[in-house]
C-alpha cells in the first residue's frame, strides 16, 4: 500500500508546512466524512498541475463506503473535465448533480479545494453512498448542517483546529455529539451525549440547555485542560471546579468529573466565511477507564510497598546473619555466614529499586553498582579489590532481577575469592546485548586464572553450583574459560532474549 508520506514526497513540490499541514487534516477528517456520511479522498497536485495523485482516503462509521477500493497512489492526467481539476483551477467547490454510477452505485461527488496563503495545496473529492443516505431526522439534518459549515473550514483550511486530538483517547461523533449555536442555545445533542451528562447527574433533555448557564451545586464538575505534549500524548492539569458542565469557551480536550462520572470532552469552534457561527462538543463517557486507572494506581502503590516491606525485612535477615557472624568462632562457619549474608543483601537491593519503580522492570545499572560496592567492600583476603561495571544492562524485568542479582553477587565474589586470591587487583563487569537482544554477562578477573584441566561440572563450590542453577532457571548459558589475551578468567552468562521480555 502507497503511503501518504511516499505520493507528497514523490509527486508534488508543496513545501514541508503545507505537507505537515495536509498530514494534520488526514489525522481529522474522520470527523467530516463521519458527519457527512460520505467518503473523503485528499486529491494533491503534481508538478505539473493537470496531473493529480491520491494521497489519503478515508471511509465513515456513520454510513456505507461509496468507495469499495482502496485508490491511495491513483492519478488524474489531463483531464479537465474532472471534478478535481474544476475545483483545482476555479478555486471553487464543485459538484456533480446527476448522481454518477460508480459500480451500479449512484454516489454524489463534491470537489473542495483547500486555499492556503493563497495557492490551492490539494483537492478533497467526497463521495456520498446515495443508496445508503439514512432517513431524514433530526440527528441527519444536524449532522449535515455541522458537515456544510466543516467543508466550508476544510475550503479555507480553517479545518482543522488546534490542538490536535488523542488517537486513543479523544471522542469521536460516535462517542457523543452537542451542537449549541452562538447564543449558547444547545441545538442538538445525540442520545450517548445525553447519556453521558446523565452519569454526571443531570437530569431531562440536554437540547434548549444553555452551555453558559451556571449548574447546580449538585452538578458542579472539576475539569482538567488536556493539553498536548509531543505527538499523540496528553497530560491533565486541574483547575477550579466549573460553572457550568459544559466547556465551550475555549477549543480543546477536557475532562470533566465529579463524584458520580467522567466525560472527556473535545471542543471545536465552528466558523464559517471568517467569524464563528457555533460550536460543537464531541464527548465520551470514560467513568470506567479513570476507575481503571484508579485501581491501577492503587495496585501500583500496593505493590511497591510490598517490595519495600520485602526489602526491610531481607535487610532485617542480613543483620541478624551479620551479628550471628561476629559471635561465630569458627572460621569456616563464619565464612558461610558471611557469604549468606551477602546474598541476602544482593535481593534486598533489588527489592529497594523496584520499590522505587513504577513499572515491573528494574533499571538493572542501578542494582549492579549497588551490588558492586557491597562485593567490593567485602575484597579479598588481604589488598584492595575494586569492581567495576563496563557497559549496561538496560531494564530488567522483576521475575529476572533477583536472579541476576544473585548471579552476578556470586560471579564477582569467585572472581575475588578465586581469581584474586589475597592479590590486590580489579574485576571487570561487562554486560551488553547482542544482535538477537539476549543479555550477555561477563566477570572479568586478570590474575590467577583456571587451574589446568578445570571442569566445571566437578567442582563443588557452592557459588558455581548457584549460579549453574539460577541459570538454569532463565533458560541461559553459563560457561567458565581463561582469557585468551592474557592472565585471569572469564565467566559468562547468557540470558536469552525471550526470558527478558516483560
Amino acid at each position: 500500500m502507497v503511503s501518504m508520506n511516499r505520493v507528497l514526497a514523490d509527486h508534488t513540490v508543496l513545501d514541508e508546512d503545507d505537507r505537515e499541514w495536509l498530514t494534520s487534516l488526514v489525522r481529522e477528517w474522520h470527523l467530516l466524512a463521519d458527519m457527512r456520511f460520505s467518503d473523503l479522498v485528499l486529491w494533491v497536485p503534481d508538478e505539473d498541475e493537470n496531473v493529480f495523485w491520491v494521497a489519503a482516503q478515508q471511509r465513515p462509521v456513520t454510513g456505507p463506503t461509496a468507495l469499495e477500493d482502496d485508490v491511495v497512489g491513483d492519478e488524474i492526467r489531463y483531464e479537465p473535465d474532472s471534478l478535481v481539476t474544476e475545483a483545482f483551477m476555479s478555486r471553487e467547490v464543485s459538484e456533480t448533480s446527476n448522481n454518477r454510477l460508480r459500480a451500479g452505485i449512484p454516489v454524489d461527488v463534491w470537489a473542495i479545494p483547500i486555499l492556503r496563503h493563497g495557492d490551492v495545496i490539494g483537492v478533497v473529492e467526497r463521495h456520498t453512498n446515495r443508496m445508503g443516505v439514512r432517513a431524514p431526522g433530526a440527528m441527519e439534518d444536524y449532522y449535515l448542517e455541522i458537515a456544510d459549515i466543516l467543508t466550508d473550514m476544510v475550503h479555507h483550511a480553517d479545518y482543522p483546529v488546534s490542538p490536535a486530538s488523542d488517537p486513543s483517547m479523544s471522542p469521536r461523533v460516535g462517542d457523543g455529539l452537542i451542537y449549541a449555536g452562538m447564543d449558547g442555545a444547545i441545538k442538538y445533542a445525540s442520545p450517548n451525549a445525553v447519556s453521558a451528562y446523565r452519569r454526571l447527574g443531570m437530569v431531562g433533555d440536554l437540547v434548549g440547555e444553555d452551555v453558559h448557564h451556571p449548574a447546580p451545586d449538585s452538578l458542579r464538575v472539576s475539569i482538567f485542560a488536556v493539553s498536548p505534549h509531543g505527538e499523540g500524548t496528553f497530560a491533565d492539569h486541574e483547575s477550579e471546579p466549573s460553572q457550568s458542565v459544559f466547556r465551550t469557551d475555549i477549543a480543546g480536550e477536557y475532562d470533566l468529573e465529579n463524584d458520580a462520572g467522567c466525560i472527556r470532552a473535545r471542543v471545536l469552534q465552528l466558523r464559517k466565511d471568517g467569524r464563528q457561527v457555533g460550536v460543537l462538543m464531541l464527548c465520551r463517557d470514560i467513568t470506567e477507564l479513570r476507575d481503571r486507572e484508579r485501581e491501577l494506581v492503587t495496585k501500583d502503590a500496593t505493590i511497591r510497598e510490598i517490595h519495600h516491606r520485602v526489602k526491610n525485612n531481607l535487610q532485617t535477615v542480613a543483620a541478624l546473619l551479620r551479628l550471628q557472624a561476629r559471635r561465630t568462632h569458627s572460621d569456616e562457619a563464619k565464612n558461610a555466614l558471611t557469604d549468606a549474608t551477602n546474598r541476602v543483601q544482593s535481593i534486598a537491593v533489588v527489592h529497594e529499586i523496584l520499590s522505587q519503580s513504577y513499572d515491573e522492570e528494574a533499571e538493572f545499572d542501578q542494582v549492579a553498582d549497588k551490588l558492586l560496592q557491597m562485593v567490593g567492600d567485602v575484597a579479598a583476603a588481604s589488598g584492595t579489590v575494586r569492581a567495576k561495571r563496563e557497559g549496561s544492562f538496560g531494564l530488567v524485568p522483576a521475575k529476572v532481577a533477583t536472579s541476576l542479582s544473585l548471579i552476578l553477587t556470586e560471579l564477582c565474589q569467585n572472581a575475588i575469592e578465586h581469581g584474586l586470591a589475597t592479590h590486590s587487583g580489579n574485576v571487570f563487569v561487562r554486560p551488553q546485548r547482542n544482535a538477537a537482544g539476549d543479555l550477555v554477562l561477563d566477570v572479568v578477573d586478570e590474575e590467577e586464572g583456571l587451574p589446568e584441566g578445570f571442569q566445571m561440572g566437578a567442582t563443588n563450590s557452592l557459588g558455581t553450583s548457584i549460579v549453574t542453577t539460577l541459570v538454569a532457571d532463565l533458560g541461559g548459558e553459563f560457561t567458565l574459560f581463561n582469557n585468551a589475551d592474557g592472565p585471569g578468567a572469564t565467566s559468562r552468562i547468557v540470558v536469552p532474549a525471550s526470558t527478558l521480555s516483560v
